[in-house]
C-alpha cells in the first residue's frame, strides 16, 4: 500500500466581477444585507459570449495543476471530475478535459456530490493511489453557476450566494506512509434531499420537454432551492462532527490543526466553526467574500490560494471539510 500526496494545485477564475452593488441594480437586495447574512463581497459570473465553460475552467485549472506538479500531461493516469453544473446533462465533464488536454484514453468519471464534490473525488483519488491501481490522479471541482440562476428579486435568496469557477489537484504516488492524505470520511443523509435541491428536468420526474409544455411563468421547479435556515442548522453539527472523526482516526487533536480549509458555502458557518475549536484567524482560511459560494470548485480554489500564499508547508496538519446538498459531508486530513 502506498499514500496518496497533492503533488500540484490550480486554479481559475472568470475575469467578470459581480459586486453586491452591482446586484442592487437588478433585484431589491443591499449590500449589507448580503454581507450581513453570507460574508460575500463579490462574485464571479461567466460572461454570456465567454468561451468559458465548466469544462473549459476545470480545463484551465487543470493546466497550472499539472504544471505546478511538474509533470506532464501524459503523465495523469486518471480523471476525477466534480460538478453540478455539467456542459452537458451527459456525457460528463470528464471526458471533456480528456480531450481538451489531448491524453491517452484514460479512464475519466464524474462526481455529483455538489458542494462535498472534491472532498468524494479526493477521496477516490486517494484509494485509487493507496491501492497501486494509478501513480498520478487529476482532480477537478468546476462550476458554471450563474446562466441557471434567477437574477431577479424572487430568486435573491440563492443567487447572491453562488459564483463561478475552477480549481484542480494533482493527486500522486507518496511512498512516505507518515505523510500525505492521511484520512477520508465521507456520510450521506438522502431524506433532507429537497432542502437543497433543484427537482426539474430529471429524468423520471419531470423533464424539459414537461417545463415547455405547461409553459407556466410561475414554475420554480428548475431554479435552486433553498431552505436556508434548515441547511444551515445541519452543516454547523456535520462539519464539527466530520472533523473531529478526522482528528480522532489520527490521534490527533484540534491544537495539532495548522490549517482548516471549509467550503466556502457561508462565512457565518465557517466562524461558527472556527469558534467551536478555537480556532486563531491564521488557522482558517476563508475566501467566500471575493468569490461566493463556488460548490464542488471552493475547497480547491481556497486550497490552491493558501498554497500560494505560503501558508502551507511541509509538515503542515491540514484540513478539508464540506457540507451540501444531498445531505452529502465530508472531510480529509493531509499531513503535507
Amino acid at each position: 500500500m502506498y499514500n496518496s500526496k497533492i503533488s500540484g494545485l490550480g486554479f481559475y477564475l472568470p475575469d467578470n466581477i459581480v459586486t453586491n452593488n452591482d446586484l442592487e441594480k437588478i433585484m431589491d437586495t443591499t449590500d449589507n444585507w448580503i454581507k450581513e447574512r453570507t460574508g460575500i463581497e463579490e462574485r464571479r459570473w461567466v460572461k454570456s459570449d465567454s468561451e468559458d465553460t465548466t469544462s473549459v475552467m476545470g480545463f484551465k485549472a487543470a493546466k497550472l495543476a499539472i504544471s505546478d506538479a511538474n509533470l506532464k500531461n501524459k503523465d495523469i493516469d486518471f480523471i476525477i471530475f466534480a460538478t453540478l453544473s455539467p456542459d452537458y446533462f451527459f456525457p460528463g465533464s470528464g471526458v471533456m478535459v480528456q480531450d481538451m488536454m489531448d491524453m491517452s484514453t484514460i479512464g475519466s468519471l464524474d462526481v455529483r456530490n455538489q458542494c462535498s464534490g472534491f472532498i468524494y473525488a479526493l477521496s477516490i483519488a486517494d484509494q485509487y493511489i493507496k491501492t497501486g491501481m494509478y501513480k498520478n490522479i487529476l482532480v477537478i471541482g468546476s462550476e458554471t453557476h450563474s446562466p441557471g440562476l434567477d437574477k431577479t428579486t424572487r430568486g435573491r435568496g440563492v443567487s447572491v450566494i453562488f459564483g463561478d469557477g475552477a480549481g484542480a489537484a494533482v493527486v500522486s504516488r507518496e511512498l512516505d506512509k507518515s505523510k500525505g492524505i492521511l484520512s477520508t470520511h465521507l456520510h450521506s443523509q438522502g431524506k433532507y434531499a429537497k432542502e437543497l435541491s433543484v427537482i426539474s428536468p430529471g429524468m423520471g420526474t419531470r423533464w424539459v420537454s414537461d417545463i415547455l409544455k405547461d409553459n407556466d411563468p410561475d414554475d420554480e421547479s428548475y431554479l435552486p432551492y433553498m431552505n436556508g435556515q434548515f441547511v444551515f442548522k445541519n452543516a454547523i453539527v456535520r462539519f464539527s462532527e466530520v472533523i473531529n472523526e478526522a482528528l480522532q482516526k489520527n490521534n490527533l487533536t484540534k491544537n495539532d490543526i495548522k490549517l482548516l480549509i471549509p467550503h466556502q458555502a457561508n462565512l457565518r458557518i465557517s466562524q461558527f466553526v472556527q469558534r467551536s475549536f478555537k480556532l486563531h484567524n491564521n488557522q482558517i482560511f476563508n475566501n467566500i467574500s471575493k468569490y461566493g459560494n463556488t460548490t464542488a470548485a471552493s475547497i480547491p480554489i481556497a486550497l490552491a490560494e493558501a498554497y500560494q500564499a505560503n501558508l502551507i508547508n511541509n509538515g503542515d496538519i491540514i484540513i478539508l471539510a464540506a457540507f451540501g446538498s444531498g445531505f452529502t459531508w465530508g472531510s480529509a486530513l493531509i499531513k503535507w
